[in-house]
């Protein structure tokens, strides 16, 4: 099950990658733009902080959350919003979990696919397109409000 939703964003353009910021926005309620901009500040703060080249980028524009966004950025901020994470598959465990309705939780979730995020609302994916893949996707965890476990 599929509805295709922008998480509060104006238009859709094919180059965006902003799947994070999206994914957070539908299923916390906030405003897109309030995540976005949070995202954008701590994505910048481990910029700034990390030795590493893989979050350095010359061109500004990979620096914005719509160019991707780390696990080390969304994980610690969808924590401090009160959301766990669930791990779903673990290193040689395989696939145990598929983006499906009847093997997820009910209430509001965010999965953790490969190179993506998605916002699932009692079953129902809330997205740009349908990312299921027809029920064979592997979701890796997904994160869930505290009280909705």
């Amino acid at each position: 099950m599929f509805n295709y939703n922008l998480g509060g964003y104006k238009r859709q353009t094919k180059t965006r990658g902003d799947c994070v910021p999206r994914a957070i926005s539908i299923a916390t309620d906030l405003p897109y733009q309030e995540v976005y901009d949070e995202l954008q500040r701590l994505q910048e703060e481990l910029r700034l902080k990390s030795r590493s080249k893989y979050y350095y980028h010359k061109d500004p524009r990979k620096n914005k959350p719509r160019s991707g966004t780390s696990s080390k950025v969304y994980k610690p901020y969808l924590e401090k919003l009160g959301w766990t994470w669930i791990p779903t598959m673990g290193i040689g465990t395989g696939c145990r979990v598929h983006l499906k309705p009847e093997e997820l939780p009910k209430g509001r979730i965010i999965c953790r696919l490969s190179r993506h995020l998605v916002a699932v609302i009692d079953g129902v994916m809330n997205d740009t397109y349908d990312s299921s893949r027809d029920g064979t996707r592997c979701v890796y965890g997904y994160f869930i409000k505290k009280e909705n476990k």
